[in-house]
């Protein structure tokens, strides 16, 4: 990946690899989960802290091949017994529906060792599936170790195998290094049951695309663009509209309502929620943020917000953390709000920014309004009561308080509290206007000939001029 990331934390539509595959594990009902780490241990050991507390990091420090890789893992739960389940930390497309199914085939089948396989166009870089007379399974090759003829073999392995325990272990005690890499392969497990009589067998993917692994960043997008697809496409069956299912990113961690409508080029990620009828973009980004029913949010960013029934916000509108917006509630073009709460249809509408603020129902701030919440030690915060209105071009320096009903000139600075029911007014002077000021100080401008002809009652300015 030539990433300081490990590869298997490389995030993928609101979960790392990792966290995919530990997700469809997650149809196994394991009774203990192994984690095999060992490049960048540490960093991989932190996120399963986080993500799988119940997991069990084991380290490989050499790594020694996928085979050695599967024994120190059994070796951290010598209880284990019955059924184990190897999946690989790179291939997050993988259905939990899948992994179910491979279980129950192998164990219906009383079966050793199960290999998860597909039928793919391109097998370049891939084991094959090599099948005796019969149609069993025969063996598993690496490509670097497989003949002319087995590389023309389409079905491959995917890297996930189901196996009898006491069959396992018995089997790996038995792996080799001879071979092109100096590794011990897990895949030559099959080939010592199948010469043991050990029944084996093979599981054919339903969708190939479940196999696919990640190597590289080009990689990684192709599954990305795979993953959007295939979640645009469970969303738009269950009732949600997506009119451009190209340009909607939606993590797998999102939840939507049916009759929710997703415009172009809109991001929905991490918990974000969606209710029917509310309708998002375009060119939106939501992330940890909840939709109201019937709420608009236009061309806006917004993180960790909850948004209203019947509220409406944007174009280019920034929702920071803490921000919540009342049912019929409106923050509209250029405003930027965070960690403050709207009432029941409170708006404000343009060009401001809203600090730590409660805002009750009705209020109305008026345009280029500034709520100073920070005074450079310390935010404190600010309250605008219900029906209460904030004339345009006002700074509210906190903490300060408009009561219910009060008024608030245009283009003043508010440091005291205003009562309910008053008006105040705060300004640095009383406006003056000096006459001639154009004349004198900017003669031979166009400014000064149109003060001159308005002098001269000839205000209006032809078509020719």
């Amino acid at each position: 990946m030539k990433s300081a990331t490990p590869k298997v934390l490389h995030p993928l539509l609101g979960r790392s690899l990792l966290g995919h595959v530990l997700v469809a594990a997650g149809a196994a009902e394991a009774e203990q989960t192994v984690v095999v780490v060992g490049h960048q241990a540490d960093q991989v050991r932190e996120h399963l802290a986080e993500v799988a507390p119940a997991a069990v990091p084991v380290l490989q420090a050499v790594q020694n091949g996928t085979g050695h890789a599967v024994r120190i893992a059994l070796d951290a739960v010598p209880e284990a017994a019955g059924t184990v389940v190897v999946l690989n930390g790179d291939v997050p497309l993988l259905r939990a529906e899948t992994v179910a199914r491979l279980i129950g085939e192998h164990e219906s089948a009383s079966r050793a060792a199960t290999v998860l396989a597909a039928a793919v166009d391109d097998p370049a870089g891939l084991g094959r599936i090599v099948r005796d007379a019969g149609g069993g399974l025969a063996r598993i090759v690496e490509e670097r170790d497989a003949s002319a003829e087995e590389r023309a073999i389409r079905e491959i392995n995917a890297g996930i195998y189901v196996f009898d325990v006491s069959s396992l272990r018995e089997a790996l005690g038995k792996l080799s290094t001879d071979n092109d890499q100096g590794e011990e392969y897990l895949t030559d497990v099959f080939g010592l049951l199948v010469e043991v009589g050990s029944p084996v067998g093979v599981f054919v993917a339903p969708d190939a695309d479940e196999t696919l692994g990640v190597n590289d960043r080009a990689q990684l997008a192709e599954l990305r663009a795979l993953l959007r697809d295939r979640v645009n496409t469970a969303w738009m069956r269950s009732g949600v509209s997506i009119l451009d299912p190209a340009t909607a990113w939606i993590d797998v961690t999102v939840s939507l309502e049916p009759d929710a409508v997703i415009d172009q080029n809109t991001q929905l990620r991490g918990t974000s929620s969606v209710a029917s009828g509310a309708v998002i973009g375009p060119d939106t980004t939501l992330i940890d943020t909840s939709v109201g029913e019937g709420a608009t949010v236009l061309r806006a960013h917004a993180v960790g917000a909850e948004i209203g029934a019947q509220a409406s916000v944007g174009p280019f509108s920034y929702l920071r953390p803490g921000t919540r917006l009342g049912r019929k509630s409106k923050i509209g073009g250029f405003v930027e709000a965070k960690n403050s709460e709207l009432g029941e249809g409170a708006k404000v509408p343009h060009l401001s920014y809203v600090g730590d603020a409660t805002i009750g129902a009705r209020a109305n701030v008026g345009a280029g309004t500034i709520v100073a919440n920070y005074d450079g030690v310390r935010k404190s915060r600010t309250t605008i009561g219900e029906a209460a209105f904030v004339g345009s071009d006002t700074v509210l320096i906190a903490p300060v308080e408009v009561g219910p009903g009060a008024y608030v000139a245009a283009g003043s600075t508010i440091a005291s509290d205003v009562p309910p029911g008053s008006l105040g007014v705060a300004r640095a002077q009383q406006q003056r206007n000096v006459e001639g000021w154009t004349a004198k100080r900017r003669p031979g401008t166009p400014s000064a000939e149109a003060a001159e002809r308005a002098s001269a009652g000839d205000g209006e300015v032809s078509e020719a001029e």
